[in-house]
Protein backbone atom coordinates (compact mmCIF):
# COMPACT_ATOMS: atom_id res chain seq x y z
CA UNK A 1 0.00 0.00 0.00
CA UNK A 2 1.46 3.50 -0.69
CA UNK A 3 1.50 6.23 1.48
CA UNK A 4 -1.25 7.75 -0.80
CA UNK A 5 -3.45 4.89 -0.17
CA UNK A 6 -2.88 4.92 3.58
CA UNK A 7 -3.11 8.64 3.65
CA UNK A 8 -7.14 7.80 1.91
CA UNK A 9 -7.63 5.22 4.26
CA UNK A 10 -7.36 6.88 7.25
CA UNK A 11 -8.91 10.35 6.18
CA UNK A 12 -11.79 7.41 5.23
CA UNK A 13 -11.28 5.90 8.56
CA UNK A 14 -11.66 9.20 10.59
CA UNK A 15 -15.15 10.24 8.92
CA UNK A 16 -16.57 6.88 8.66
CA UNK A 17 -15.87 5.52 11.76
CA UNK A 18 -18.73 6.96 13.77
CA UNK A 19 -21.31 6.15 10.74
CA UNK A 20 -20.05 2.42 10.91
CA UNK A 21 -20.53 2.14 14.71
CA UNK A 22 -23.70 3.56 15.16
CA UNK A 23 -25.13 0.63 12.67
CA UNK A 24 -22.92 -1.63 14.21
CA UNK A 25 -24.01 -0.64 18.00
CA UNK A 26 -27.74 -1.48 16.88
CA UNK A 27 -26.42 -4.57 14.95
CA UNK A 28 -24.95 -6.12 18.37
CA UNK A 29 -26.59 -4.49 21.37
CA UNK A 30 -23.43 -3.32 22.84
CA UNK A 31 -20.82 -0.87 23.23
CA UNK A 32 -17.63 -3.72 23.09
CA UNK A 33 -19.25 -5.30 20.50
CA UNK A 34 -20.07 -2.35 18.59
CA UNK A 35 -16.27 -1.00 18.78
CA UNK A 36 -14.66 -4.87 17.93
CA UNK A 37 -17.26 -4.92 14.53
CA UNK A 38 -16.38 -1.71 13.86
CA UNK A 39 -12.40 -2.15 14.13
CA UNK A 40 -12.73 -5.24 12.20
CA UNK A 41 -14.93 -3.85 9.36
CA UNK A 42 -12.31 -0.77 9.48
CA UNK A 43 -9.36 -3.66 9.09
CA UNK A 44 -10.79 -5.62 6.86
CA UNK A 45 -11.49 -2.55 4.30
CA UNK A 46 -8.05 -1.83 4.67
CA UNK A 47 -6.45 -4.86 3.82
CA UNK A 48 -8.21 -4.17 1.14
CA UNK A 49 -8.61 -0.33 0.39
CA UNK A 50 -7.69 -0.48 -3.49
CA UNK A 51 -10.56 -2.65 -4.32
CA UNK A 52 -13.20 -0.31 -1.50
CA UNK A 53 -11.51 2.87 -2.44
CA UNK A 54 -12.61 2.34 -5.98
CA UNK A 55 -15.76 1.29 -5.25
CA UNK A 56 -18.57 3.67 -6.52
CA UNK A 57 -19.91 4.25 -2.94
CA UNK A 58 -17.62 3.82 -0.66
CA UNK A 59 -20.48 3.64 2.00
CA UNK A 60 -22.48 1.59 1.04
CA UNK A 61 -19.03 -1.25 0.71
CA UNK A 62 -18.29 -0.81 3.95
CA UNK A 63 -21.58 -1.01 5.20
CA UNK A 64 -21.91 -3.96 3.16
CA UNK A 65 -18.65 -5.59 4.69
CA UNK A 66 -20.01 -4.46 8.42
CA UNK A 67 -23.07 -6.38 7.99
CA UNK A 68 -21.77 -9.39 6.50
CA UNK A 69 -19.21 -9.50 9.09
CA UNK A 70 -21.39 -9.44 11.93
CA UNK A 71 -23.58 -12.47 10.20
CA UNK A 72 -20.81 -14.52 9.86
CA UNK A 73 -19.63 -13.56 13.30
CA UNK A 74 -22.98 -14.22 14.56
CA UNK A 75 -23.59 -17.41 12.90
CA UNK A 76 -19.71 -18.53 14.16
CA UNK A 77 -20.55 -18.04 17.63
CA UNK A 78 -24.10 -19.38 17.39
CA UNK A 79 -22.56 -22.42 15.63
CA UNK A 80 -19.65 -22.77 18.84
CA UNK A 81 -22.72 -22.22 21.27
CA UNK A 82 -24.88 -24.57 19.90
CA UNK A 83 -22.18 -27.05 19.74
CA UNK A 84 -20.82 -26.54 23.38
CA UNK A 85 -24.51 -26.05 25.35
CA UNK A 86 -27.08 -28.05 26.12
CA UNK A 87 -30.37 -26.11 25.18
CA UNK A 88 -32.52 -24.93 27.94
CA UNK A 89 -36.02 -24.36 27.68
CA UNK A 90 -36.56 -20.18 27.19
CA UNK A 91 -38.30 -18.67 29.99
CA UNK A 92 -40.29 -15.23 28.95
CA UNK A 93 -38.19 -12.25 29.72
CA UNK A 94 -41.45 -9.30 30.76
CA UNK A 95 -39.44 -6.12 31.06
CA UNK A 96 -40.64 -3.63 33.51
CA UNK A 97 -43.24 -0.99 32.72
CA UNK A 98 -40.90 1.78 33.10
CA UNK A 99 -37.94 0.14 31.35
CA UNK A 100 -36.21 2.25 29.07
CA UNK A 101 -37.32 1.99 25.87
CA UNK A 102 -34.24 1.91 24.40
CA UNK A 103 -32.87 -1.00 26.67
CA UNK A 104 -35.77 -2.55 25.37
CA UNK A 105 -36.03 -2.49 21.84
CA UNK A 106 -32.11 -3.10 22.14
CA UNK A 107 -32.91 -6.41 24.10
CA UNK A 108 -35.73 -7.28 21.79
CA UNK A 109 -33.75 -7.12 18.75
CA UNK A 110 -31.09 -9.48 20.31
CA UNK A 111 -34.04 -12.24 20.52
CA UNK A 112 -34.04 -11.66 16.22
CA UNK A 113 -31.63 -13.99 14.39
CA UNK A 114 -28.21 -12.20 12.98
CA UNK A 115 -29.94 -11.96 9.57
CA UNK A 116 -33.09 -10.92 10.92
CA UNK A 117 -32.12 -8.53 12.52
CA UNK A 118 -29.64 -6.90 10.52
CA UNK A 119 -32.22 -6.53 7.64
CA UNK A 120 -34.73 -4.74 10.35
CA UNK A 121 -31.62 -2.47 11.21
CA UNK A 122 -30.82 -1.96 7.60
CA UNK A 123 -34.33 -1.57 6.32
CA UNK A 124 -35.57 0.50 9.37
CA UNK A 125 -32.47 2.25 11.19
CA UNK A 126 -30.64 3.26 8.10
CA UNK A 127 -33.46 3.69 5.85
CA UNK A 128 -32.07 0.87 2.93
CA UNK A 129 -34.64 -0.31 0.07
CA UNK A 130 -35.64 -3.80 -0.30
CA UNK A 131 -33.49 -4.16 -3.24
CA UNK A 132 -30.63 -2.10 -1.24
CA UNK A 133 -30.76 -4.43 1.77
CA UNK A 134 -31.56 -7.83 -0.44
CA UNK A 135 -28.26 -6.77 -2.24
CA UNK A 136 -26.19 -6.56 0.80
CA UNK A 137 -27.55 -9.62 2.28
CA UNK A 138 -27.39 -11.47 -1.13
CA UNK A 139 -30.86 -12.74 -0.40
CA UNK A 140 -33.91 -11.78 -2.92
CA UNK A 141 -36.04 -8.90 -2.08
CA UNK A 142 -39.30 -11.33 -1.02
CA UNK A 143 -36.84 -12.89 1.63
CA UNK A 144 -36.29 -9.02 3.03
CA UNK A 145 -39.81 -8.18 3.10
CA UNK A 146 -41.11 -11.26 4.34
CA UNK A 147 -38.46 -11.60 7.51
CA UNK A 148 -38.86 -7.74 7.96
CA UNK A 149 -42.85 -8.34 8.04
CA UNK A 150 -41.91 -11.61 10.77
CA UNK A 151 -39.68 -9.30 12.84
CA UNK A 152 -41.35 -7.08 13.18
CA UNK A 153 -44.86 -8.73 14.61
CA UNK A 154 -42.52 -10.17 16.84
CA UNK A 155 -41.16 -6.75 17.95
CA UNK A 156 -44.78 -5.52 18.72
CA UNK A 157 -45.59 -8.26 20.41
CA UNK A 158 -42.50 -8.09 22.66
CA UNK A 159 -42.46 -4.46 23.32
CA UNK A 160 -46.14 -4.06 24.01
CA UNK A 161 -46.90 -1.13 26.20
CA UNK A 162 -43.08 0.03 25.17
CA UNK A 163 -44.43 0.40 21.48
CA UNK A 164 -47.81 2.28 22.64
CA UNK A 165 -45.24 4.70 24.27
CA UNK A 166 -43.40 5.10 21.54
CA UNK A 167 -46.01 5.66 18.87
CA UNK A 168 -47.80 7.89 21.85
CA UNK A 169 -51.25 5.88 21.38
Amino acid sequence: MTDRDSAGFEAYARVGQRRLYRTAYLLCGSAEGAQDLTQTTLAKLFQHWRRASAADNLDAYAKTVLVRTYVAERRRTLRDLLAHTRSAPRTENQSAPHADLRVTLLAVLGELPPRARAMVVLRYWEDLSVESVASLLRCSESTVKSQCSRSLVRLRARLGDAHDYATGS
